[in-house]
């Protein structure tokens, strides 16, 4: 279908082209934040919001900002973005296409003369991805006023995280606390294949997961491999392979709603792991993703019940399911999502509703105001690899949806 939009495939080819060479040697698309690389990729940044006409700094969270001010001084902001940095060895597109597509917003208002009544600010967040401080959205928690205080004396690689955070620009000290902000929007690669399988052009993302990581543990019997009958063994790993099984069919029976729903064992260890002696210990850790918390409180109800089935089964002790760690769901705005289902038509890009089952900025933006994002078709569903990709002309669609979209934002909020 050719299109007729208001966005331009070249620029937005530019921009995702010349990050994706700002790369460490020999490891394709690895711009990890607080590197010397990522404030390279950041200055070429800057140089391009200012090219766009955007006023630039860098807010105390060490967020990259490019504000475009509107004729109505005091009105507020919309606010789009994401972020620039990858995991290693990642993506181009991964953060890249939707701080490109923000950018291409406030083009594509330059070209048509529009002058919005709100200011508009385009962000680049720093470290959404998992930093080597083993934390993750420094940025948008920051803005957010939600990273904690400990955080900031986290160490890695000889430097502390405060000192990252002023090595990019930013201020660790300072809190900013940001009523101004009236609506934000994201655009991101799907990260799956639900959009590309169904032919659709946009995803207006309803919700963005709730992530649960539980561990468990399961003490055996060291005994000789060889010599101890198969009827005499507490073998942990035997349980524990049951366990695995038991929490990929709950988490398949979970998903086969309406609702998203995941559960993953990300991690498995044995212990003492010799080839002649029965495995005297086993350690999983399930990553569980819910759009829905009632699916998360029924999973973890469930695998406690596996767990005790497991245990009375094998004769194996297995110790309860041990929550790490428990952040919840995340719904995006009702009104922001009803605007983005608008501007899909209104641009003419086929879409459906579809939840988040990765993390994003958008889910501590959320905190503090309006909040919604949109996905858009990755080749194979691929992310966080060298081969994921993204077509130019499904970026450009996005951000003609954004662009529509902050013009309906900037009428009715």
């Amino acid at each position: 279908m050719t299109r007729n939009l208001p966005t331009q495939e070249a620029r937005i080819a530019e921009d995702i082209t010349s990050l994706a060479e700002i790369t460490d040697p020999d490891r394709p698309f690895t711009r990890r934040a607080f590197t010397p690389i990522f404030l390279k990729g950041r200055e070429w940044l800057r140089r391009r919001f200012e090219a766009a006409g955007l006023e630039t700094r860098i807010d105390a969270s060490g967020n990259l900002i490019g504000t475009r001010p509107g004729k109505s001084p005091g009105r507020g902001t919309i606010m789009l973005g994401s972020h620039s940095d990858t995991v290693p060895d990642g993506g181009r597109f991964d953060g890249i296409a939707g701080v490109s597509a923000a950018l291409e917003v406030a083009r594509a208002l330059r070209d048509q003369k529009v002058e919005l009544e709100h200011d508009l600010e385009i962000v680049d967040f720093l470290a959404e991805e998992v930093s080597i401080f083993g934390v993750s959205c420094v940025g948008s928690r920051g803005m957010a006023g939600v990273r904690p205080t400990e955080w900031l004396e986290r160490e890695a690689e000889g430097l502390a995280l405060r000192d990252g955070i002023r090595e990019v620009g930013g201020h660790p000290g300072v809190t900013e606390i940001r009523n101004d902000i009236k609506a934000f929007l994201e655009l991101h690669i799907e990260q799956g294949p639900v959009l590309e399988d169904g032919g659709l052009d946009v995803g207006v993302v309803t919700a963005i997961a709730g992530i649960t990581r539980i561990e468990v543990v399961v003490d055996g019997r060291a005994d000789h491999a060889g010599t101890t009958p198969m009827g005499s063994r507490q073998d942990a790993l035997t349980a524990a392979a049951r366990l695995v099984l038991g929490i990929e069919m709950l988490g398949t029976e979970l998903a086969g709603g309406d609702f998203h729903f995941a559960a993953t064992v990300g991690e498995f260890s044995i212990e003492p792991g010799a080839a002649n002696v029965v495995p005297s210990r086993a350690r999983l850790l399930i990553d569980a993703r819910a759009e829905r918390r009632e699916d998360m409180e029924t999973f973890v109800a469930e695998l406690a019940a596996l767990v005790e089935g497991v245990s009375a089964e094998t004769g194996v002790a297995i110790e309860p399911p041990l929550t790490i760690s428990d952040n919840l769901p995340t719904p995006c705005d009702p009104f922001v999502l009803d605007t983005l289902d608008a501007a899909a038509v209104a641009v003419g890009a086929r879409h459906r509703r579809m939840a988040s089952g990765a993390g994003h900025d958008t889910a501590w933006m959320a905190r503090v105001t309006k909040a919604a994002m949109i996905f858009i078709p990755c080749l194979g569903g691929r992310s966080h690899t060298p081969e994921e990709y993204a077509e130019t002309a499904d970026v450009a669609l996005g951000a003609a949806v954004l662009l529509e979209a902050v013009k309906r934002l900037d009428r009715e909020l």
